[in-house]
């Protein structure tokens, strides 16, 4: 289980203890998640690619990231459908479906609408649920994200498909 104890700083980290993985359904497959914090306000954080809610708090650097944040809002990380502690779905997920995981966790937790912080892949997520559910989003963050990832005639920047493959 996670450390109570900053390795690198020796600060004590004693709110993880109230952050235990929970689990949401969304579809037959179950979203592993946790809650952190109690501020006025919650925050709902779309992950990368590969994320892993236990081994974060073995990371210093993300351990005090993440016990920082939760010190002015709640918030809500679940590691996506694959990934961490998520179950393995049969078949490759859609965006929709990696998507309907953010609504999932939101449902189980029972929050009507959050501030949606989608991080690199995390961020065409937090974009779609904004489109798809308007009015379950206070307000959209995207970080390190990208529109995609092969250059085209109408979106110029990104790689070209041989540099890609």
């Amino acid at each position: 289980r996670a450390f109570q104890v900053c390795q690198r700083t020796g600060r004590a980290l004693s709110w993880l203890r109230a952050a235990e993985n929970k689990y949401a359904r969304s579809d037959d497959v179950r979203i592993a998640y946790q809650v952190s914090g109690d501020g006025p306000f919650d925050v709902v954080w779309a992950p990368g690619t590969i994320s892993h809610l236990d081994l974060d708090w073995e990371i210093p650097q993300r351990a005090l990231f993440f016990e920082r944040f939760s010190t002015f809002c709640r918030l809500i990380r679940f590691d996506k459908r694959g990934t961490g502690l998520s179950d393995r779905p049969v078949k490759m997920a859609t965006l929709e479906e990696r998507t309907d995981d953010i609504r999932a966790v939101m449902d189980d937790i029972g929050i009507e609408s959050a501030n949606i912080f989608g991080v690199s892949e995390g961020g065409s997520m937090a974009c779609l649920f904004a489109a798809t559910y308007p009015q379950r989003v206070n307000s959209l963050l995207v970080w390190g994200a990208q529109a995609r990832w092969i250059a085209s005639p109408d979106h110029p920047w990104g790689q070209t498909q041989e540099e890609h493959d």
